[in-house]
């Protein structure tokens, strides 16, 4: 895209969501699990550099960054509270718990109620917030009843800790099971352009006006080849592979906050950009067509 318009880029032209209904942001915005080191385990390279990107992102416009207590694990919270906090006005920050970390790329699930609530203090103290604006369920625990996961979530919601509610990788049937227990907002499930595995989810979601946070938004693999059909597309629309998968999210569904991460401000910059990419129906059209 060309510099020009790099320069007026602000996540405003994505257009607002209002999760819960009373806590509005702008749909694109920023995704934490890379100012990490690698695997997702211990500091950054830069951690300052990290810190730019932070705040960089909140200049131009985004006001909706999502992180987890396992990323890092603890690193990505504790970057986030120390180059954002006090907050700019509208800053809604969303963490996760339920994951733990046995080393890089390692994950298992926990979501006794002893630990969740465990974890949700401690990421109110990395945070530097005495009220986290969404919190979301990292993974259901098989092991553990999700209404308990969830019976200790309530409890610290209405004591004033938790503003909102929300899942990570579930179907509608346990977003149902959920819904029992707790008003729930958003979900955030794998899904871009190439892999659309959680449709029924994003339609359950419409239906419903629940936020859908697809992570890994970009579309990988065969589909961003050059000279491949959606490589094409960007270069006919002075656009880059990557905008033109967050750009199709935009335009997927008014419920979609796709949450694209980076380590780099010119990425950054880049991803914003994404929101004025437009094509018409047909266009689209065909790009879907062909990945199929």
């Amino acid at each position: 895209m060309a510099n020009s318009v790099l320069n007026n880029v602000n996540a405003a032209a994505s257009g607002t969501f209002s999760l819960g209904g009373d806590l509005p942001v702008h749909r694109l915005g920023y995704g934490a699990m890379r100012i990490t080191g690698e695997g997702v385990w211990g500091e950054p390279k830069d951690a300052e550099g990290a810190k730019k990107v932070l705040k960089r992102a909140v200049e131009l416009g985004v006001n909706f960054i999502d992180t987890a207590d396992a990323y890092g694990p603890d690193v990505s919270e504790r970057l986030i509270g120390e180059s954002l906090a006090p907050y700019a006005n509208g800053v809604v920050i969303a963490t996760k718990g339920g994951l733990t970390r046995q080393g890089p790329n390692k994950w298992l699930p926990v979501g006794r109620p002893e630990y969740l609530q465990q974890q949700v203090e401690m990421s109110l103290r990395r945070l530097k917030v005495e009220r986290i604006d969404l919190w979301q369920l990292h993974r259901i625990d098989a092991k553990v009843p999700v209404e308990e996961s969830l019976g200790v979530i309530k409890r610290l919601q209405k004591a004033g800790k938790i503003r909102h509610v929300g899942l990570s990788e579930v179907k509608p049937h346990e977003i149902e099971q959920a819904r029992k227990v707790i008003d729930i907002v958003s979900v955030q499930n794998q899904y871009n352009i190439g892999d659309r595995k959680h449709d029924d989810t994003l339609e359950y979601c419409e239906k419903n006006n629940i936020a859908f946070i697809p992570w890994y938004p970009v579309a990988a693999g065969k589909l961003a080849q050059p000279g491949g059909k959606l490589d094409t597309a960007a270069k006919q629309h002075g656009a880059t592979v990557s905008q033109l998968s967050l750009a199709w999210l935009l335009q997927k569904s008014p419920v979609i906050l796709p949450i694209p991460g980076t380590t780099s401000i010119e990425h950054l910059e880049e991803n914003i950009g994404a929101a004025q990419v437009e094509l018409s129906a047909a266009e689209w059209k065909e790009i879907e067509d062909s990945v199929k």
